[in-house]
Order: C-alpha cells, then sequence, then structure tokens
C-alpha cells in the first residue's frame, strides 16, 4: 500500500493479488459450497485448502520468505482475506491465518515453530488457537489450561473456533514461572463440536489431559505473542467483515435495481435509496478503519491496540447493519432459507462476538485515548506524513 501525505492507494500488484484471490473464490467457494461444507466432517475441502497455501501462496502473505511465506505484509493479507469473506470462504481461515501463523511469526524461531509455521503456510496442516481473550484482548487469569508434567497439559477450552477439524492446537498453559504457549496435536486432545449459530465457522470444546506439548514461546514472551495474535486477528477479521459487507451490498444494490413494486423499481423509492446510502458509508467507514489497522501493524506507526480496536469496533458494527439492511431490502425473499442473505447474517452475528463486541473495542478505545492518556504521553496515532 503506497501513501502519499494522507491519502492511500493500493499497488498494481496489490490489485493482481485481489484479482486472482477472487478469481480463486468465484471457481471454489461462495454461496453453493457453503451450503455442502455446512454438512460435511471436516467443513470445508483439504484440496482447495491446500492450494491457496501452495498455489496461491494466500495463507503465509504476511510471513517471511525466510519462514516459508510470500514475504508480504498484512495489508497483503488483509486484501486476500477480504475477497475470502466475500465468498464466504468454508476453511479455518480464523484459526489458522487469522490467529496461529502471526503468533508463529511473533514466537522466537525454534524447531517447533519452524516446521509447524512452515506447514500451516503450505496449508498441509491447520490450526486452532486455544487461548481465551477478554474482548481481543490477553489475559492470564483466564487460562484454564495448566502445566502437570514435563510436558504435558491439562484443562478445558470453550468454544475454540476451529477446534473441530483443525490438526493442531496452539494452547497457553500456566506454569511455574507463568503462561506459555504450546503446540499439542489434535491426536492427544478430546474435542466435542459445538452446535453454533454460524455452520461455516464450527467451534468445539477440547479437553486435555495430560496431553504431550512442545513448547511455542516461554513464559518470557508468550503474553508478547499471544498480544500480537490477537490484534492482528482483529485486523484480519475486519477485513472479512469488509469483504462479506461488500458482497451483501452489491447484492442489495442489484436487487433494488431489477425488483418492480408499484410499477417502478424499489431502489428508486428514497428510504430504499436512504438505508443503502447509509450501507454505504457505513462500510466505507469499516474499510477505512480496517486498512488503516493493517497498514499501521505492518509499519509500526501507530498504536496496535487503538488500531485494532477500532478496525474491530467498526467492521462488527458495519457488517452487522448491513447483513440486516439485506434483508430488509430483500424482503420476504430475503428472509428464507433458500436466500443467501441468512448465511451472512449468521456469520456477521458469529462474527461479532468472537473478538469482543463493538461495543467492547469502543470501551477499549475511549480507555486508551482518555482513561489512561496523558499529555506526555498521548496515543499514537497514524497521519501518514511521517
Amino acid at each position: 500500500m503506497a501513501s502519499s501525505a494522507t491519502t492511500f492507494t493500493f499497488t498494481d500488484e496489490q490489485a493482481q493479488l485481489r484479482a486472482a484471490v477472487r478469481k480463486f473464490c468465484a471457481e471454489n467457494f461462495g454461496e453453493q459450497q457453503a451450503r455442502t461444507l455446512m454438512e460435511s466432517d471436516p467443513r470445508f475441502d483439504p484440496k482447495v485448502w491446500a492450494r491457496l497455501g501452495a498455489e496461491l501462496g494466500v495463507l503465509g502473505l504476511s510471513v517471511p520468505e525466510a519462514d516459508g511465506g510470500a514475504g508480504g505484509t498484512l495489508v497483503d493479507q488483509a486484501i486476500a482475506v477480504e475477497e475470502l469473506g466475500a465468498a464466504l470462504a468454508c476453511g479455518p481461515v480464523f484459526g489458522t491465518v487469522f490467529l496461529a501463523i502471526p503468533a508463529l511469526v511473533a514466537a522466537s524461531a525454534g524447531p517447533v515453530r519452524d516446521e509447524l509455521l512452515g506447514a500451516l503456510v503450505e496449508g498441509v496442516r491447520t490450526a486452532a488457537f486455544a487461548v481465551p481473550d477478554r474482548a481481543g484482548a490477553f489475559d492470564p487469569s483466564l487460562v484454564t489450561v495448566t502445566v502437570t508434567g514435563a510436558g504435558t497439559l491439562t484443562g478445558t477450552v470453550d468454544r475454540v473456533v476451529d477446534g473441530a477439524g483443525a490438526n493442531t492446537f496452539l494452547v497457553a498453559a500456566t506454569g511455574p514461572d507463568g503462561v506459555a504457549l504450546y503446540a499439542v496435536d489434535a491426536a492427544d486432545v478430546s474435542r466435542t463440536p459445538l452446535v453454533t449459530l454460524d455452520l461455516t465457522r464450527p467451534q468445539a470444546t477440547i479437553v486435555l489431559s495430560e496431553a504431550p506439548a512442545q513448547l511455542v514461546a516461554g513464559p518470557d514472551e508468550a503474553e508478547r505473542v499471544i498480544t500480537h495474535a490477537l490484534q492482528v486477528a482483529c485486523t484480519l477479521l475486519a477485513a472479512e467483515q469488509v469483504g462479506a459487507a461488500q458482497h451483501l451490498l452489491d447484492l442489495s444494490v442489484d436487487y433494488a435495481k431489477s425488483r418492480l413494486q408499484f410499477g417502478r423499481t424499489i431502489g428508486s423509492f428514497q428510504a430504499v435509496k436512504h438505508r443503502l446510502a447509509d450501507c454505504l458509508v457505513d462500510l466505507e467507514h469499516a474499510r477505512s478503519t480496517a486498512y488503516h489497522a493493517a497498514w499501521a501493524l505492518t509499519d509500526g506507526s501507530d498504536d496496535p491496540a487503538l488500531a485494532a480496536s477500532i478496525a474491530q469496533a467498526t467492521g462488527s458494527a458495519a457488517f452487522a447493519k448491513i447483513a440486516a439492511d439485506t434483508i430488509q431490502v430483500h424482503g420476504g425473499i430475503g428472509f428464507t432459507w433458500e436466500h443467501q442473505a441468512h448465511l451472512y447474517f449468521k456469520r456477521a452475528t458469529t462474527d461479532a462476538a468472537l473478538l469482543g463486541s463493538a461495543e467492547a473495542h469502543r470501551s477499549r478505545v475511549a480507555e486508551l485515548v482518555l482513561d489512561n492518556a496523558t499529555a506526555d504521553r498521548a496515543p499514537r496515532v497514524a497521519t501518514g506524513t511521517r
């Protein structure tokens, strides 16, 4: 993403990336594929997932080349994620791309970390992040897993996204020296799939009973690694929400142009025009904050907690509103099982709760900007002027 003063534009390479991912999504994802995979086990196509990694390199866009990635930026990753969101892509995007890969990138190099990161980037393995959070922020007091022996973990983690089909779990556990992050093979974990509102984004409760584990990040760096992963996840989730919201708005505009009522297209009615215009304003606001966060986290020119919370607050609110308004614009057909609107509405409702609600993130923004800020240490806000 190039910048000139306070104007930001995508590069030609990023435009080509978007076009390539959009083409792949059109061929491999979409409403019918989502409906099929919702009933399958696992709820994604491993072959398609492997192609995303090995063929397109989408899973490791922001991973350094030395670690097997594309060596791009978080902005590049956000572009790809936005297109996946628009297509309602089914796969362990949340657990693997949003959380596990950023955590491993932030962790110190080592055999366990390096091998797992390479496998995740290539798409031959998937991961889930079994780390409780408080509205998208790490809180060590919430960790329910303990180190019970020499390299074994015991405890339960509820509602792990993508936990039902993951090969590997990244688990936070409390030991004698504090909280550390471990990798645990799925074969050593008992998991119970949960019935969730959004069937395209499965969750599971996992139980560890003296499960063998390998250290990924020790107590000296685990909090930093987990915090970074959560901030990246908030940012990428916001980008995914933008993509899904854009798809719904396009759907609504097309419908408003073609649906006739009283001899006129419904798009000619002022009430419908205003609703769609409000959706566009909300969407552009969400898009700006999502890419601002991706750029700021990459550039290091902004407070990452502030940027991520702003992005998630606006992204969650915009997606939820646009999903609801899409149903209203479509009228009776929008309420039916046969229409795709309900799939996105359920995704919007679930996403809004995964890393903290919009209200929780607005509260955090207020805390960072108003409660904890001092005259000599104001929060950093990127302007693009350096």
